[in-house]
């Protein structure tokens, strides 16, 4: 039963539980590489599902992923079992599409670095001393002053992460929407972030940057002393992950809810 994907690629995380599981995984099929697959197969954990996501889509060249959890959470990967039938699952498995955030950054010696993030932008600050930032939402200022550790633009994939641990909301993968969450925010005392359309550009202006450095995240890609962060969905660049039925990352956000 091949289903829609015939070639296969396997790539597993250097973690002892994964290359375990590759050793009984590559055994039950033939491999290809990555460049020519029709899908991959991932093994580990969020992290290196990030990190596999990130290089297709630094490399140019994105296929759909199915992922195997042998991690901790593994939110964005499907249940591993000992007596998988692979190729049937894979056959099965329901795709649902994301798309990344684009955040632009230009540092304060006026360098302009473009990195993607899955799961959220981090804005952070560098020293002990909280940040100064001014926050605008489709070309209009909406805080012209956030005295804070930081803040956070979250897609609905990433909304379970960083963003809930910051007490910003969860949203359904069909929601359309971004969580924008203040971390700690000290002014506006009682300011908790917002909901906004995906279509929203969203802007950061660091004031007295040179004494409250700041650095952005984009997941694990840092960029420290920035002077401007503007951030929206990278619509090109749309991600494919494959889930077993009644197990995708729609219903895992629904369920997290529930979660006391």
């Amino acid at each position: 039963m091949a289903g829609p994907f015939e070639r296969l690629a396997l790539l597993a995380s250097d973690t002892d539980k994964a290359q375990e599981a590759r050793e009984q995984v590559e055994g039950t099929r033939d491999w290809v590489p990555l460049e020519e697959a029709d899908a991959a197969v991932v093994l580990g954990g969020d992290g290196f599902m990030l990190a596999t996501l990130h290089s297709m889509l630094d490399g140019g060249r994105v296929i759909p992923v199915y992922g195997l959890n042998l991690g901790t959470v593994g939110f964005l990967m499907n249940r591993y079992r000992k007596d998988l039938n692979l190729s049937e699952r894979i056959a099965k498995a329901k795709p649902f599409t994301i798309a990344p955030l684009c955040m632009t950054a230009t540092t304060q010696d006026g360098e302009t670095i473009q990195y993607n993030a899955i799961n959220e932008v981090s804005l952070l600050r560098e020293t002990r001393q909280s940040a100064r930032i001014e926050v605008s939402v489709g070309g209009k200022v909406r805080i012209p002053r956030l005295t804070c550790d930081g803040v956070l633009l979250a897609t609905p994939a990433g909304s379970t992460a960083y963003n809930l641990s910051a007490n910003g909301p969860i949203l359904p993968l069909d929601s359309e929407l971004l969580a924008l969450t203040p971390i700690s925010a000290f002014r506006p005392r009682r300011w908790r972030g917002a909901i906004l359309p995906d279509r929203s550009t969203v802007k950061f202006r660091i004031l007295e940057a040179d004494k409250r450095p700041v650095a952005a995240v984009a997941d694990q890609k840092e960029v420290r002393d920035i002077a401007e962060v503007s951030i929206e969905i990278a619509r090109d660049d749309r991600l494919s992950l494959l889930f077993d039925p009644g197990h995708s990352l729609d219903e895992r956000i629904v369920s997290e809810q529930f979660v006391g």
